[in-house]
């Protein structure tokens, strides 16, 4: 069985009962309060999927559980009203993607926003060796975000640095993997699953690859198929999501704690 929130705690270990009496079922809300697990398209940011939301839930404060690329599609969960206070939650989850990997090209971006340049591959990796390569990839290593990522390097957000052609030394750091496998393989492209951590990036998984293969190594597809116990098949597409959007529209904080956490033993 789940742990209700009424034995939940927050960080400074107080129950989130005491914390957010308001979010409790018994209480009426004056404005939308739970959780709404979006499938975000390809091409507005996170934060623009936020605003849409945000628009139709009558302004009612609105935040995500863990950013997705514009170019990325999938699992944003929000959280709306007292609910955005559990977000840290959700982030704390691990995410699920699938992602195509072009081992024909490099970009500076490590997926299609950027420039391709073609890398000229005189025996393409077979299937066992790609399989192998990807099997390195499991477990906990240290890994590199990308140049054009929301990391700060010296106060400055990596990307606006990478944008001024300016040099981006981002430290290696800890993340790790639970599940990785190869679904298809039609040279240049490799379909991957992977089941991840907190902190992952899946454009740094390409450009690793490509390494390890000696090939390139570039996102052409990402798509987040989970975050924690919230899956795409319960994800609503941006363009349906209701307006206006109601209580009776959202997964409600008593059901959203019960399925991120775990059961005690």
């Amino acid at each position: 069985m789940g742990v209700g929130p009424a034995t939940t705690t927050t960080g400074s270990g107080l129950p989130l009962a005491d914390t957010l009496p308001h979010m409790r079922s018994g209480h009426h809300a004056t404005t939308p309060t739970g959780f709404l697990v979006l499938d975000k398209p390809a091409g507005p940011s996170s934060m623009s999927a936020v605003s849409v939301v945000r628009r139709r839930a009558g302004r009612t404060k609105t935040g995500h559980g863990g950013t997705l690329d514009p170019l990325a599609t999938g699992v944003l969960v929000l959280g709306l009203g007292r609910a955005t206070k559990l977000l840290e939650q959700v982030v704390a989850t691990d995410k699920g993607y699938e992602t195509e990997i072009d081992l024909s090209i490099t970009t500076p971006t490590d997926d299609l926003e950027g420039d391709a340049r073609t890398v000229e591959v005189a025996t393409p990796p077979d299937f066992a060796a790609l399989e192998a390569a990807l099997a390195s990839f499991g477990g906990e290593f240290l890994q590199r975000p990308p140049a054009f990522s929301a990391v700060k390097v010296g106060g400055r957000r990596a990307y606006a640095l990478a944008r001024k052609d300016q040099s981006v030394d981002i430290p290696a750091r800890p993340v790790r993997v639970h599940h990785i496998g190869l679904l298809k393989y039609d040279w240049p492209v490799a379909t991957v699953e992977v089941r991840c951590g907190k902190g992952f990036y899946v454009r740094s998984l390409a450009r690793d690859l490509g390494e390890r293969l000696g090939t390139g190594g570039c996102c052409r597809r990402i798509t987040r198929t989970a975050v924690g116990p919230f899956t795409l098949d319960e994800a609503v597409p941006l363009d349906d999501v209701p307006d206006p959007l109601t209580q009776a529209d959202l997964i409600s904080v008593d059901e959203a704690l019960a399925r991120i956490t775990p059961p005690r033993s």
